[in-house]
């Protein structure tokens, strides 16, 4: 069955979007924060909140509350956001969420060497970051990011302390696959979909997308590697059309750092998952290569299944 060509004659305009987008999600965060913050309250008592404000993280009660608070008050609500925005915003759920799950498999095991060969070129990434000063009239916005992102580091030191495989499993949910889907939704297909649409250039939007859902994280020294992974998870979707790549590459990403976090807490690696001198220049050559080529590969593959998709009459529109 063919479909004829969607009508945006009474779709808010993308700038409008925007704004629309920006102030719903930031009006869910606040509102499932003080949820989380109340829920806390009644289960645990006003001391353990006063202990938060204090960025007292210690205690199993706190770790318990902390995982309480990440789900109530980040998972759940960026996750809301972009389904509510969508499906009653501008009510083209398809199109914002892009949850269809009709993309050849192949992609999926391309996604997975592609986030393995990241690893190299996220390393240069991050020492060149670490080496960021701004001038001296900025002083204090420099020390506003240093204490933003030490703040963010012990926030997720806390949450990744596992005493045992219990506590691993849990964050690779967590981090791993919860904090995946939410974000993807939220950024590649909501936000993604608004930019490309104001920019009308693909290239565009996976960039400026990818430069928000890095500010997004408040930890600017890191701010360059999760610019790139975002641009990763960004062309994921603008190329095969699916949010569902970049959830599963999001999520390789997150849980194998959980992952490696564990093992290095349990001394069954050497290697520390913060050590950002792993890699020689020549790895961080050969991963840039490795990435495009098989970006090179996954575009193709979309390409030529989209074709298919035409002539067959389908999915048109």
């Amino acid at each position: 069955m063919i479909k004829g060509p969607v009508n945006h004659a009474n779709q808010l305009s993308p700038q409008l979007q925007f704004a629309v987008f920006i102030g719903l999600s930031v009006g869910t965060v606040f509102l499932f924060y003080f949820i989380g913050l109340g829920i806390i309250t009644a289960l645990y008592g006003k001391g353990l909140i006063e202990q938060l404000y204090r960025q007292d993280f210690s205690g199993q009660r706190m770790a318990q509350a902390l995982y309480l608070l990440q789900i109530i008050s980040t998972t759940v609500p960026i996750f809301i956001a972009p389904v509510i925005f969508a499906r009653f915003i501008v009510k083209e759920p398809a199109a914002y969420l892009k949850s269809g799950v009709k993309f050849p498999w192949v992609l999926m095991v391309i996604v997975f060497f592609v986030m393995i060969s990241s690893l190299a070129l996220i390393e240069l990434l991050s020492n060149l970051n670490q080496q960021m000063l701004l001038p001296k009239w900025l002083s204090g916005v420099e020390q506003w990011m240093k204490k933003s992102e030490n703040q963010a580091q012990a926030l997720t030191k806390a949450i990744l302390k596992m005493d045992n495989v219990l506590d691993m499993l849990k964050n690779v949910l967590l981090v791993g696959l919860l904090t995946a889907i939410a974000e993807e939704f939220m950024f590649r297909g909501a936000l993604q979909t608004i930019m490309q649409r104001w920019t009308k250039n693909t290239h565009g939007a996976v960039w400026i997308t990818a430069a928000i859902f890095s500010a997004f994280h408040m930890e600017f020294y890191g701010f360059l590697p999760r610019m790139l992974l975002g641009a990763l998870f960004g062309y994921f979707v603008a190329f095969s059309g699916s949010i569902w790549p970049a959830v599963w590459g999001h999520f390789i990403n997150n849980g194998l750092a959980v992952l490696a976090t564990y093992l290095f807490q349990q001394k069954k690696i050497k290697v520390n998952p913060d050590d950002t001198h792993t890699f020689t220049y020549g790895g961080y050559i050969f991963s840039a290569i490795i990435i495009i080529i098989l970006l090179l590969v996954y575009k193709n593959i979309t390409s030529g299944k989209k074709q298919v998709v035409n002539i067959n009459g389908e999915g048109l529109g």
